[in-house]
């Protein structure tokens, strides 16, 4: 069966996370994604982490993850002849997506205005640290973004850390992968419009707006008491017992806010006189003495290995595992849902893991899960595919306009 996104294709401006992690999941569900990258190539081709016994060194763990299943070409969209190599490519494709500070693709003759025109179907989607002046102009729209910036410009660090004094970003690139998660959602919306209208749209979202919304509880709880959530380590801001819980060996995540969890948990803890105890009885009761709750859930876990808690709790009560890499590769879990992907790596003789495709679809099954491409590996077939012969594409070669 073919995938979703089958005959949808996808021209790939992006670089770095946020863009090439939005047409990763395009290029997941079936969509033909062809990457167009400058002759330097995109900059985490560089940034590895690599096999040892790597020495081709085309790209490393960090490109490999992002830009599976897509065809990689080489474009200088300086010269003449790369503009005009992606504009053919535009006349045959649904869907553009680009993460270039505001202003590049309108210094290159390509903005979404003159795009538009030539290519009314067109759907155009990009993301910013800061949003696009078209739909919004932020006082921030010049500066530079890195997920960094927009945790910590969005509420996501303000609200992570042991307390106020230790703000602490999130482990994964979330200031990336959350919004690209958004514009993927955005673009499609618009690609089903542009099926129904003819007409495509412009797609935006900035860092700082994803971000944002993904902080959404921190907003409300500021406009409703008019008071700046904290960071409070591993506890819930309104729920009681939520949090992570040392073992003997590790930790675990045990959360029984519901009433009806409460019970269940003081019954297998061996204290089910808590049950019905009106200090404790509903979720009210239990955030009003916090600590008092927390502590007694601790003093059970802390006397227990990790796979004893989960041994008893697990199905009765929502907890489990604190995880290192390590466990997960090996959880049955990520084997059964097909969430480690192996792929072939250049300049090695094995193949490595990276985090597989979380949207399934029964119909249609898993991609056939292809490597990065190396940088300009599908530049000639894409050419012919668009009408250009051998001599054209050398001509274009030898004057730098492809590589």
């Amino acid at each position: 069966m073919p995938l979703p996104l089958d005959g949808l294709t996808v021209v790939d401006l992006t670089q770095v996370l946020s863009g090439p992690y939005c047409t990763m999941l395009l290029a997941d569900m079936g969509a033909d994604v062809v990457k167009i990258e400058p002759p330097a190539g995109d900059a985490t081709r560089q940034w590895g982490p690599f096999l040892r016994e790597d020495e081709e060194r085309s790209f490393g763990g960090y490109f490999q993850s992002v830009n599976r299943n897509k065809r990689g070409i080489v474009l200088d969209l300086k010269t003449d002849d790369g503009r005009e190599v992606l504009l053919e490519m535009l006349s045959r494709a649904d869907v553009l997506v680009e993460n270039f500070r505001v202003g590049v693709m309108d210094r290159l003759g390509l903005a979404w205005e003159t795009l538009h025109d030539r290519f009314p179907r067109l759907v155009y989607a990009a993301i910013r640290g800061f949003g696009d002046p078209r739909t919004g102009v932020s006082p921030y729209v010049d500066w530079p973004a890195f997920d960094i910036v927009a945790q910590g410009m969005g509420g996501l660090v303000g609200t992570t850390g042991s307390d106020p004094e230790h703000p602490v970003k999130t482990g994964p690139a979330t200031g990336d992968v959350w919004p690209a998660v958004l514009l993927t959602v955005g673009l499609l919306a618009a690609v089903r419009q542009a099926e129904r209208t003819g007409v495509g749209d412009f797609v935006d979202v900035g860092m700082y707006d994803g971000i944002m919304s993904l902080s959404e509880r921190a907003i409300y709880l500021q406009t409703y008491t008019g008071i700046d959530p904290q960071p409070q380590g591993n506890t819930h801001p309104m729920l009681a017992p939520y949090g992570i819980f040392p073992t003997v060996d590790g930790w675990v995540s045990v959360a029984a806010p519901t009433d009806n969890h409460w019970r269940a948990l003081a019954r297998l803890i061996g204290r089910p006189e808590l049950a019905g105890d009106p200090r404790f009885a509903t979720n009210e009761a239990r955030f009003a003495r916090s600590a008092e709750t927390i502590g007694l859930v601790e003093a059970w876990t802390s006397a227990r290995t990790t796979a004893q808690v989960v041994e008893t709790l697990a199905g009765q009560v929502p907890c489990g595992p604190v995880n290192k890499a390590s466990d997960i590769v090996t959880d049955p879990h990520v084997a059964a849902r097909r969430m480690l992907v192996d792929l072939p790596q250049p300049g090695a003789d094995r193949s490595v893991g990276v985090a597989g495709a979380p949207v399934k679809f029964l119909g249609a099954g898993e991609p056939a899960f292809r490597r990065a491409p190396r940088l300009g590996e599908h530049t000639d077939e894409v050419l012919a595919g668009l009408g250009y012969d051998a001599a054209r594409i050398a001509a274009m070669r030898t004057a730098g306009a492809v590589r």
